[in-house]
């Protein structure tokens, strides 16, 4: 399957002769076998299968499996949610002791995950600007950094990362580049292409795009080599003593080690897990994909030339405008367009953008994003409201941001409700 179009359609199931068209919904939380032995070679890890759903599951192995394709991974696996992810990404090869760059402008849960929770794990963050200069990315590493981490298009702030750069500066010290890429999703942009080693997501969002099912997913490409610094990572490269001495990167190699490691430990220890029914639900949002990306693209094209245009409207954020400041990175990483977010303020601040929101018809407010149907947010009183005001400017969240998610109806219908909704501000 060489056209991502195909992969999002029939990418990780191939039905045999008889079998269901459709993948089949395992709703079992144990698998039968004949003897004791049969199943102590997969508690071993000498033998691949299913027994028990909180490790894996068939159901969301396939879909797991399709994702993988769509980025051009070597391994992945489905998480309970787009946070989850982001921990078992970060904490499969970091602990205590430990430090990770990360950019500033990142998902306000994925902040406070970085800076509140995981910091009292022991874990140290380090948080740089995406348009930081070179010198200030240098000196944002440690002789204990172990990733660095960044979105693709971040949420809600809209700026793009330069994906290549970071790679560059990640590998230079001998650590992987961990991109979310939720907003751009791999119809849009495939990281690894340009240097990311690992990619998350939070599937809830474009990849399930009916707001029907929460879920996460980790893709390795496969490329990074722990082995090459075995002393910075002995998670992988040391034999893990609750595995009965395995070596993951021996007994897996670089393709496969890192999500092994993940799912035999970590959703072992912690259960993460993604349910069968849910990866079912994401599975049908997948394959209709590639058609809502280029929909949710032109609404936000349109939405947003119209807003740069407006008089009541300050300022406008999409990286598909000729003027944004993103626009040469968005040009490079996402050609056909980047995502259906745009954000704006409206003059008058937070009562003004209140007033607009309430006064739209067509578009939601809630808390989705990336969803089928159009829905707008004020982050600065809702999900980024636990953050400190100079916290919010460094994520790229003014008190006057609307965060707006174009979904898959009529243009015309999504401007027209804009165009009345700011008549009554």
């Amino acid at each position: 399957m060489a056209n991502i179009e195909t992969k999002c359609v029939q990418g990780g199931y191939t039905p045999g002769n008889g079998e269901p068209r459709q993948i089949p919904i395992i709703q079992s939380t144990t698998f039968k076998y004949d003897t004791g032995t049969d199943m102590g070679k997969l508690f071993d890890l000498e033998a691949s299968g299913y027994f028990y759903s909180r490790l894996q599951n068939p159901t969301c192995d396939t879909v797991a499996a399709k994702i993988c394709q769509l980025e051009g991974g070597t391994a992945a696996m489905l998480t309970s949610s787009g946070q989850a992810a982001s921990f078992f990404a970060i904490f499969n090869i970091a602990q205590a002791g430990d430090h990770v760059v990360s950019s500033s402008s990142i998902y306000g849960g994925t902040f406070n995950l970085f800076n509140v929770t995981m910091r009292k794990m022991g874990i140290e963050f380090t948080f740089i600007s995406p348009d930081c200069s070179d010198e200030e990315l240098e000196n944002a590493f440690r002789p204990n950094t172990k990733a660095v981490f960044g979105e693709t298009v971040a949420n809600p702030a809209l700026t793009v990362l330069d994906i290549e750069r970071f790679a560059k500066a990640a590998h230079a010290h001998g650590c992987p580049l961990i991109i979310d890429n939720t907003f751009a999703t791999p119809v849009n942009c495939r990281p690894f292409e340009w240097g990311a080693d690992i990619v998350t997501h939070s599937t809830t969002k474009y990849m399930d795009g009916h707001g029907s099912a929460v879920g996460g997913c980790i893709v390795d490409s496969g490329k990074f080599d722990w082995t090459k610094y075995a002393d910075k990572f002995p998670g992988l490269c040391t034999p893990d003593e609750s595995y009965h001495g395995i070596t993951y990167t021996e007994r897996f190699g670089i393709e496969g080690a890192y999500i092994t490691k993940a799912t035999a430990q970590l959703m072992r220890d912690l259960g993460s897990t993604q349910s069968p029914q849910s990866a079912f639900i994401l599975n049908l949002g997948l394959e209709s994909l590639h058609l809502r990306m280029k929909q949710h693209c032109k609404n936000a094209q349109a939405v947003a030339e119209y807003l740069s245009e407006h008089e009541k409207i300050s300022w406008v954020k999409y990286c598909g405008l000729k003027g944004d400041k993103d626009y040469a990175l968005a040009q490079k990483y996402m050609p056909n367009g980047s995502c259906g977010v745009v954000s704006f303020g409206v003059k008058g601040g937070k009562a003004a953008a209140e007033k607009f929101m309430e006064a739209l018809t067509i578009a939601a407010i809630e808390t989705h994003v990336a969803d089928a149907r159009s829905c707008c947010l004020h982050p600065a009183s809702t999900t980024h409201r636990q953050l400190s005001d100079e916290e919010l400017v460094a994520c790229g969240v003014t008190p006057d941001l609307i965060r707006l998610s174009c979904g898959i109806e009529g243009t015309e219908d999504l401007i027209a409700d804009i165009a009345q909704a700011l008549e009554k501000i």
